[in-house]
């Protein structure tokens, strides 16, 4: 994890934003800045790690200052706790949400170490996978309170992966469906995600949250941490206009989904290296069938999905 910052005047979201390197990210098998309704992730100040084990994997080295139990909205599907794990990596404090602590006060950790199994927590919702959550604070900030979080950059190149709309159904729940496209073109060693029809990656759930994001080409936090090397403005999605982007934030525009010409809740958008790839469509109340052929599409709606 390494800190930007810089002397003199005040601090700008560039000079503090906390860099999650590429050998930190290949830990995990698919990681989002965006995919959250909760203010933990506005602007990209949060980051959400999967594993490929239920295992919470430290996204960073240094040593447990604190493990508590918290709050989090109650849920039929989550775990009857949630717990904050404060980790003292330097000039930074980590806060990690959504794992069982296996650690206590005084412990040492390194990047990689399990801090306990995860847990189904009441923060996300029943179509995520258990992962584990990272924020970052300066030391003299409020270290519990939930918003206040640096912006995260991941720094790993993201191959954008352009997708016409159309998949086959390769599994369903109760929540959800995957497709089989587009189809990562190197599992395990590049991270991809499905791309905006001028070659950003998506981020984040289109369009079932308020807003999203978008990583430049090859880059998977911004390039710049602040965004300014990311074109501004309309991001163009299966022939539409879908959000506006300021820097690599997007507010997404009034839309709805659709799959096979019925709406459906979303799209969950995130980077992966995760062999089973493959666009996520977020359909609780509507059943798909494994095998059957999707097109997905979206236009503009006066009663647009939000979930937060």
């Amino acid at each position: 994890m390494d800190g930007d910052e810089r002397t003199g005047g005040s601090p700008t979201d560039a000079d503090e934003a906390v860099t999650l390197p590429e050998s930190t990210l290949r830990r995990y098998r698919r990681f989002s800045l965006y995919n959250s309704p909760y203010p933990a992730h506005d602007r990209g100040r949060a980051v959400d790690l999967y594993p490929a084990t239920n295992e919470g994997l430290s996204p960073v080295a240094g040593e447990v200052l604190e493990t508590r139990t918290v709050r989090a909205p109650p849920k039929p599907y989550a775990h009857e706790a949630e717990y904050l794990i404060l980790i003292d990596a330097g000039d930074r404090i980590a806060r990690i949400l959504h794992v069982e602590p296996a650690v206590e006060a005084g412990d040492r950790v390194v990047v990689g170490d399990s801090l306990g199994p995860m847990i189904r927590s009441g923060f996300f919702a029943p179509w995520v996978a258990n992962h584990v959550h990272a924020g970052f604070r300066r030391p003299d900030q409020n270290l519990r309170r939930a918003a206040g979080s640096l912006p995260v950059v991941a720094d790993v190149p993201v191959e954008p992966l352009a997708w016409d709309g159309v998949g086959t159904v390769v599994e369903t729940a109760e929540t959800y469906a995957l497709l089989d496209a587009p189809e990562h073109p190197a599992p395990g060693e590049m991270f991809a995600g499905i791309a905006t029809d001028d070659g950003r990656v998506l981020d984040g759930g289109l369009a079932h949250y308020a807003g999203g994001g978008v990583l430049a080409r090859g880059q998977g936090g911004t390039g710049c941490s602040d965004g300014s090397d990311i074109p501004t403005g309309p991001v163009p999605f299966l022939g539409h206009s879908v959000g506006e982007a300021t820097g690599r934030d997007v507010a997404w525009r009034d839309i709805e989904v659709l799959a096979n010409g019925e709406r459906i809740t979303g799209l969950s958008l995130f980077a992966a290296v995760d062999p089973e790839f493959g666009a996520k469509l977020v359909c609780p109340g509507r059943d798909f069938a494994v095998g059957e052929e999707v097109r997905v599409a979206v236009r503009d709606t006066d009663d647009p999905i939000r979930l937060g």
